[in-house]
Order: structure tokens, then sequence, then C-alpha cells
């Protein structure tokens, strides 16, 4: 019972056939053991926090994209990601919003197809709706759930609002911009650029926004296959 009131887990329950969700082993009490996975960040190396202190932080994104799959194995990691936000958005049990989209929290196995490492930032809508709807705020920066789960400060009500402003498909499109530029082969790299600038420029707001979101997630999806359909990597 205690493990029902964890959203990640109930999560993890219902995604059980999805590729991307590690597979639930077993479970006792208020604790659960999943599947081990390989690669427990999308890039990157670990060093001593001693080291961390000493690294300016724009040089250490820098050097985190050096410590990266070829690039047809990012593409099919990138497509996993893509695959999982598919997943999640208006399935049968309603729409999940990732609010922590960063590396740390996405992994891959040894065939490079992402798992989903940490999934407690990932909410069902209705309830962040609960959440935020009586925070009281000042500007838009209270109105923050998690990293990147934002909704607009209501002036007039000092309350925050319940529209998540950016939709999960544009924060993954911003997690793997650098990512699946450098290193993309020259025939693609414009528009691959284009397609992913558009999809970070996505909006919930936006008229039409179901739609933009499909046609640009599967213009990422098919622009990636092609290109690494024929390759070992893939």
């Amino acid at each position: 019972w205690a493990l029902l009131q964890l959203d990640e887990f109930l999560l993890m329950v219902i995604l059980q056939d999805k590729e991307h969700t590690p597979k639930l082993m077993g479970f006792c009490g208020d604790l659960y053991v999943t599947e081990k996975v390989e690669y427990t960040s999308l890039y990157g190396i670990s060093l001593p926090w001693i080291i961390e202190l000493f690294i300016p932080s724009g040089f250490r994104r820098s050097m985190d994209q050096w410590f990266t799959p070829s690039w047809p194995r990012k593409a099919k990691i990138a497509i996993g990601l893509l695959e999982f936000v598919e997943d999640i958005f208006h399935g049968p049990y309603g729409n999940f919003l990732m609010c922590d989209t960063s590396a740390k929290n996405l992994g891959y196995n040894e065939k490079y197809d992402l798992k989903m490492m940490d999934m407690r930032k990932i909410v069902p809508e209705m309830n962040l709706k609960e959440i935020i709807k009586d925070r009281q705020c000042e500007s838009d920066l209270d109105c923050i759930y998690g990293t990147d789960c934002r909704t607009l400060c209501d002036q007039s009500k000092m309350r925050c609002t319940t529209e998540v402003i950016q939709p999960n498909l544009a924060k993954a499109c911003q997690l793997l911009k650098d990512y699946l530029l450098r290193g993309a082969p020259s025939d693609i790299h414009e528009e691959l650029e284009k397609q992913l600038y558009l999809c970070i420029a996505l909006k919930v707001t936006a008229n039409q926004m179901e739609m933009e979101h499909s046609l640009i997630l599967n213009n990422l999806k098919t622009l990636l296959w092609k290109k690494i359909s024929h390759t070992n990597d893939s």
C-alpha cells in the first residue's frame, strides 16, 4: 500500500510494457527493485566532488559532451526519449509531466536503448494542477514545480495558474540539442537543427499544439531513423 502512494512506482507499473521503463523485479513494503541499467546518465563523466568545484560550469557542459557514444548510438538513445515522451502524452491513464528533464535522470543499456533512471519528478498533470493552484506568487519564478514544470503567476490574484507552459517534448528537445548536433552527419545537420529548434519553441498554450507536437515528434524520429537504420550501431 505504501508504494501505491508513490507517483513514480505507479507510473512504473502503468508503463511496465513500455520499452523505456526499467523492468520491476520485485517489491516489499515501501521498497522496490528494478533491472540493472549499465549507463546511468545520458552523457558525461563522474568526477570527484573536489575536482568538480574547480571546473567552470560552461566548460563542464562541453566536457560532458566529449564522453558520449558514437553519433548513430546517440541517435538511437534520442529516439528512445522521444518514444517515452509519446508514451506519457495523453495516454489511457491521462497526461504525465516531466518536471526534471536532465541527463542524470536518463540512462541506457548495452544495446543503447534508453531507460528512465529516475521517475520521481514525472507526475500526473491533474496532480500538478492540484499542487500548484493555490500557491501564492509574486512572479513567474514562484510557479515552478521540480526544476522545469513552469506555470504563470496571475498578478491580479497573486496565485499561480495551473497550465504548464512548456510541453515534455520541448524540454526533451532542449536536452537533446547539443547531444545530437555534436557530430551529426553534415547531410542532415541543418534539417536536424531546424526541427530541434521548432520543437524547443513548442508551447502548451499554442493553437493546434497537439497537431504540432505529433508532427515535430514524427519528423524528428523519421529523420534520425532514416540516418541510422542501415548502420551496425543502431
